[in-house]
């Protein structure tokens, strides 16, 4: 489950994330690209449900990147580059990609199955949550000390559901169970017999995920 080398990945997201924060910020034109990658849950109905809102399911992910204060983006690309350093070269590129998107894509759809309709969030908080949910799990199972992280994920969760933060802990708390799961995947498949294992069941979990969504939007 190691990998090895610089942390690509990390520094990519964190450059990625930087870049659409100043383009976000430019004049004339910077709320227009907020407007364009933030997500709400009527971007994931048929267009026309909410007036004149399109179906843009994409959205699930840009928001990820998008941020809405230096603040906000500062905190998260520190924490970002704190367990990136650490998940990255323990996990591999590729897997550590994935619980990173994933994640995100988990807190997504939990602000669709929970937050209002129409109220749009930004952020990576989400799928840092699945981080550290996911280095959570390692922690335990391989025998480390994780109290100290209980403790940090406790405070942070308790964080967002305060109102006047204006933080959207549905993504946290969607973003942390994903990474639990993706973390207990990878754990139990760490063998060579059951790494091949891997792949089919983060195609599942997502699955999981779009099902989750159809269910909400249909029922």
């Amino acid at each position: 489950m190691t990998g090895r080398g610089a942390p690509v990945i990390t520094y990519t997201l964190i450059g990625i994330c930087v870049l659409v924060y100043i383009l976000q910020s430019l004049p004339g034109i910077g709320g227009t690209i907020t407007q364009a990658i933030q997500y709400a849950g009527a971007y994931s109905y048929p267009t026309g449900t909410f007036g004149g809102v399109a179906f843009e399911p994409w959205r699930l992910l840009t928001t990820v990147f998008a941020h809405a204060s230096i603040l906000h983006i500062a905190l998260n690309m520190y924490t970002l580059w704190v367990f990136g350093m650490l998940l990255e070269p323990l996990l591999g590129r590729a897997r550590f990609l994935a619980l990173f998107l994933i994640s995100g894509f988990a807190g997504s759809v939990a602000v669709l199955l929970i937050a209002s309709p129409v109220q749009p969030v930004v952020g990576a908080s989400g799928a840092i949550f699945g981080m550290l949910g996911a280095f959570l799990v390692i922690q335990r199972r391989l025998g480390g000390n994780a109290t100290q992280l209980f403790i940090l994920v406790g405070i942070n969760l308790v964080i967002g559901f305060i109102p006047s933060f204006g933080i959207a802990w549905q993504a946290h708390v969607g973003g942390l169970i994903a990474g639990v799961l993706v973390g207990l995947i990878y754990v139990e498949t760490r063998t060579p017999a059951r790494r091949r294992l891997q792949i089919p069941l983060l195609v599942v979990l997502c699955l999981i995920l779009v099902a989750l969504s159809l269910i909400h939007l249909f029922a």
